[in-house]
């Protein structure tokens, strides 16, 4: 990718074990709140190490058959935290996309279509999460990285469903 000729998007993302997290809404709708959130709960150990990639303003481009993210080069290792301001932040320089998330999507259902749990940008199709808006993207997106569709007991390794498996980030 050549970052002069590529425009950035307005989007935050957090690299979730391999896999980034790719966080897209208008603005005001909480992107630098669930990276941050994405960060503390991959620090807790609630999901996989977390790092940041980017907030506000990221790159998006294909590569072979992923969609790659980067930071703004003016923003690296800045993250928004409401109420404190901006802050420096360890993160990564690019990291393959394994999660969209839109938040005030107006196409989030309680029981959402197949079709709307994917999108397609530049050409690479990337499992998509929409957040309805006024609600939290963070247990969404949590269930999102380790919950399979359709889980069971009848799936459980331990034959009790009550432990969580990693999936889409972390695969």
């Amino acid at each position: 990718m050549t970052e002069a000729t590529d425009k950035s998007i307005h989007a935050s993302a957090v690299r979730v074990g391999d896999h980034a997290v790719l966080i897209r809404g208008p603005s005001g709708s909480g992107k630098s709140r669930l990276a941050f959130d994405l960060l503390l709960a991959g620090r807790a150990g609630h999901i996989a190490p977390t790092r940041l990639v980017g907030d506000d303003r990221v790159h998006v481009w294909p590569h072979e058959k992923a969609l790659m993210v980067c930071p703004a080069p003016a923003l690296a290792g800045l993250l928004e935290v409401r109420g404190l301001g901006i802050r420096r932040c360890d993160f990564v320089p690019e990291a393959p996309v394994g999660l969209v998330v839109d938040l005030d999507a107006p196409d989030a259902d309680r029981l959402p279509p197949p079709e709307t749990l994917e999108v397609r940008i530049k050409g690479i199709l990337v499992p998509r999460i929409p957040v309805q808006r006024g609600f939290s993207g963070l247990p969404l997106v949590i269930a999102g990285l380790t919950m399979t569709a359709n889980s069971s007991s009848a799936d459980c390794s331990k034959e009790f469903g009550n432990h969580i498996t990693l999936t889409i980030a972390t695969e």
